[in-house]
Formats: structure tokens, sequence, C-alpha cells
């Protein structure tokens, strides 16, 4: 069954944007330091304030930062490194702690956009930034995992935005046992190699509220309102940039923003659209890349190609600061080999790592379906499936039942064989369109989405169809797309976004 909800600008594939450069996303964790007196108390950081006169216990993006002597916040000596336009110039410390314990980690900072993080906490990893040229404190904290020993701390700058500076960065807290073996004297490593701890049960996505709402974000011009990333509304908890194409690699997959949309905001460039991301990231909110639409032509059905894919997403989410991925593959996939390719990724990218699908409603009638399979073979690292209710024609319920599309009954009688299937209700959404313009069929009011959550949710305001189960935690709605949501007066951000945020 075609189905026709991306209606993309035709065009061949872009090209990957190889990028050698690593560092821990900027929503990955960010924390923050503090003053030389905190530092002289308990300071579990070594080297803390680099008074050493070097990058002792350190480990820095290759040629990018250096112990100067001006600026300082205090003392002799601070850290200064600058970015590149691969490179955010990340400077890592691994730091052993008590499992179970609270943290507060501090810095001193300037620069244009700063952060500072903590990763591997066992919990939510923080993350704070600021954008200041005079010397501004960063604060926030953490508690740790029951199992976690040991914790990487970090500061780093962003793509091409200027050098930045570091000083008397301080963590408080009960101190670890004395690691085996510590940070090399003067290291300089990439920060690919910074520890990414691989993300285990109940799928990923830390962070995030509860119930989530989902929005596309169209990469070209289609007759929607066009628009930034910054001018997506703050209802949307995950945004899913649309779309990452295939290149001539088998699996991998390129990116770059599209001149024509770029044209029409008036000169929209990648520094921007980077710096549109990191303030998402600030707001709370994840930004993802969508891989596929209905012109993608992605293929992974073996292991060079499941790693082909793994490495090129990986590399575009250290470019650009994506939180994870979207798997939108309407052409067809390998289970088997795309969850291998998504395991290696998610290890990559570590314990913030977000990855949502949007399989067509046919892909999700059976487990025995190769795209039901991926949802069940990733398990451990999905956030969400937002099956798409709309450009389909009636399907089968999960009571035998045939239901008709653009009804509440289709949209709770279909998520009910993703909810008995085997999936999490926390990773089953709704996926509607926002407008009539936005899908060939299955458009419904935004108050019919509200009333099938409320179905689902708690057993009220159904229709025909009514579960023999509630599904409290059910996951939330997705729409496409942003972009006709504005055109259409915002309906799904205002009133779908409003309900999913209610839900209890």
């Amino acid at each position: 069954m075609e189905h026709t909800r991306h209606r993309r600008r035709p065009g061949a594939a872009r090209s990957l944007v190889a990028i050698a450069a690593a560092v821990g996303l900027g929503c990955a964790g960010l924390a923050t330091l503090d003053s030389g007196a905190q530092a002289a108390a308990a300071n579990l950081v070594t080297n803390g304030g680099f008074e050493r006169g070097d990058l002792s216990n350190w480990s820095c993006s290759p040629g990018t930062a250096a112990v100067v002597t001006s600026p300082v916040h205090t003392g002799s000596y601070a850290l200064q490194a600058t970015p590149t336009g691969n490179d955010t110039a990340q400077c890592a410390q691994t730091v052993s702690v008590q499992p179970n314990s609270s943290y507060t980690l501090s810095a001193w900072v300037q620069g244009s956009y700063v952060y500072l993080g903590a990763s591997g906490t066992g919990g939510t990893d923080p993350s704070t930034w600021s954008s200041n040229s005079a010397w501004n404190q960063l604060s926030t904290s953490f508690t740790t995992g029951a199992s976690t020993t040991s914790v990487t701390i970090y500061t780093h700058g962003w793509y091409g935005q200027g050098a930045y500076g570091a000083d008397d960065i301080v963590l408080t807290g009960a101190a670890g046992p004395t690691p085996s073996s510590s940070a090399s004297s003067s290291s300089s490593t990439s920060p690919s190699s910074s520890p990414s701890p691989t993300p285990t049960g109940g799928g990923g996505g830390g962070g995030l509220p509860k119930h989530v709402l989902t929005g596309y974000w169209q990469d070209f011009d289609n007759g929607a309102t066009d628009q930034k990333i910054s001018d997506v509304p703050n209802a949307y908890d995950i945004i899913a940039v649309s779309f990452a194409d295939a290149t001539s690699t088998p699996g991998g997959i390129g990116f770059t923003l599209d001149s024509t949309l770029a044209s029409k905001l008036g000169g929209y460039t990648d520094a921007q659209f980077k710096a549109d991301i990191a303030a998402k990231h600030q707001a709370g909110k994840k930004v993802i890349l969508s891989i596929g639409g209905q012109n993608g032509t992605i293929t992974v059905n073996d292991s060079a190609s499941a790693t082909n894919f793994a490495d090129s997403a990986y590399s575009l989410i250290q470019q650009y600061g994506f939180d994870g991925v979207d798997i939108d593959f309407e052409n067809g996939l390998n289970a088997t080999y795309l969850a291998q390719g998504l395991h290696t990724l998610a290890g990559k990218v570590g314990s913030g790592f977000v990855l949502t699908m949007a399989p067509q409603t046919i892909d999700m009638q059976s487990t025995g379906n190769e795209y039901f399979k991926l949802a069940l073979n990733v398990k451990d690292i999905l956030t969400i499936v937002n099956m798409q209710y709309y450009n389909s024609g009636s399907m089968n319920g999960c009571d035998g039942k045939v239901y008709s599309e653009g009804t509440e009954d289709f949209l709770t009688a279909l998520a009910c064989i993703q909810l008995k299937g085997g999936l999490n209700p926390s990773q089953v959404g709704l996926g509607i369109p926002a407008s009539t313009s936005a899908a060939g069929s299955g458009y419904v009011d935004p108050s019919v989405v509200d009333n099938a959550l409320d179905c689902l949710a708690s057993g009220t305001n159904c229709g025909s169809f009514k579960p023999d189960s509630t599904w409290p935690g059910i996951g939330g709605a997705m729409t496409w797309s942003t972009n006709w949501d504005a055109k259409n007066g915002g309906g799904i951000a205002n009133t779908v976004g409003n309900h999913v945020h209610s839900l209890a």
C-alpha cells in the first residue's frame, strides 16, 4: 500500500557530510563548575582550576585546548579551547563516585555557547550552558544510579562559535573508591572516545516527560508554513528533522539543510540551525534526525551496511547536535540488520539516545511484520513508535474487526495491537496529520485525538471500540508536521499538546 504522507520536493539524494570530529552532544548532560573556595573544601575534580599549568587528568579534542594565563577566573591559569567547524573542543575527566549519592557540579566559564556536563550518572544526566563574554558560573546537580561508580564530567563549546574559557571546575559529593587508573597526563583524545554507556531496558530518551508530543519539521518547502527550528512551538517535546537521505555507500545516510528553504527563511545557516538545536536542548526538548520518508531508499540488509548506517548517523548526530534518530522507512526494511545498526548507534551516543519510529498502519498489523519485529528487537533502546494513522484506508483492530480511517475507533483499535503485541505503553504513540493538507486521508479533529488518548489511558471518552484493558502510561501523540500545524492554526500544539501533558 503506497503512502504519500511526505510531500517532498523531488531531487537526488543529498551527499553525506562526513564529520571526523566527535563530542558529547550539547543535550547529553551538561553541568557546571563551582568557586575556588568550594573547591578547597571537597572537590572531586583533579586539576579543576588548571593550576598545574597543563591539562593533566583531562582528555581534550586534539589540537583544540590549552592552558592559558589570561583570561582566568581565579589563580594563575585557566582552560581555553577553540571549536572548529567539525569539533566542539570538548575536555573531559572521569571521576570516581558513590552509587545512590547526590552531587553538585559547577564551573566558571566565558565565551559563546559554553557547555558543561556529566554523563554516565546512571540517572538523568544534567546539562546547562551559557553564552556570555564575561565570566559566569554554571551549576547543576545529579544523583548517581544504584551501580554507578564513576561519571564523566566535561565542558565544550559549539561548532564554529569561537573560543571559550573554563576555570574552577568543581564536583562535590561523596568520594568514590580510588580508580585503578586515571586519565593520562596532558592527554589529547577525540571526544568520541569519551565513555558512552549503552542504554539498558525500558527504552531510550532520558529527560523526556512521561507523555510526549512529537512533531516532524520539514527541511523543504511544500506549501506549509516555513519554519526555523526556533519557530517550533514549545509544546513539542521531540522534533524530528525530515529527512536524512541515502548516500552512495550502502546503509550510509547524509543530511544538509535545503538551500531553497534556507533562502525562504532569510538565509538560514548551518550555524543558526545548530544554535537553534542547542537552544531547544536548553528548553528540555529533543531534536532527532528522521531517516527515510516516502522517497527514502536507505537499505540496511547486512552487517557491513549496518555498520555504515551507524557510523554515518553518528557523524551527523555529532555534527548537528541531534539526540538520536527516527526510523521512517516506507520502502521496506530488514529487522535483523537495522536493529544491529541501531544498537551500535545507541552504544556510540550513550544514555541520552532517542529512537522513534513512524511505521505505516499495515506495518504494525502483526508481530510477524518486519517493522513490528524491528520495534521489538530494539525495545531496550526504543523511545516511542508513532504509527501513521493516515493514508491507509480501513484496517483491522485488535478485536479482529475492520475500522475506518479518520475515526477515534481507528486510532484506539489499532493502537491496541501494539499495546498487546509486546511494546511498553510508553512506546506507543498516535501519529496523526496536522491538517487535511498534510495527508491524503486520515485527518481527525484534535479533540478526537484527545478522546482516543483518554480511551487508551483510562477507558473514558471511547467510541464504539472500548479496549478490555487500559494503559495509563500511553506514550503520547505525533503529527506530520509542525509546519502544517502552524499553517492550520496550531491545533495540534495547543489542543493535543496540552492534553498529552495533562495525562496522569
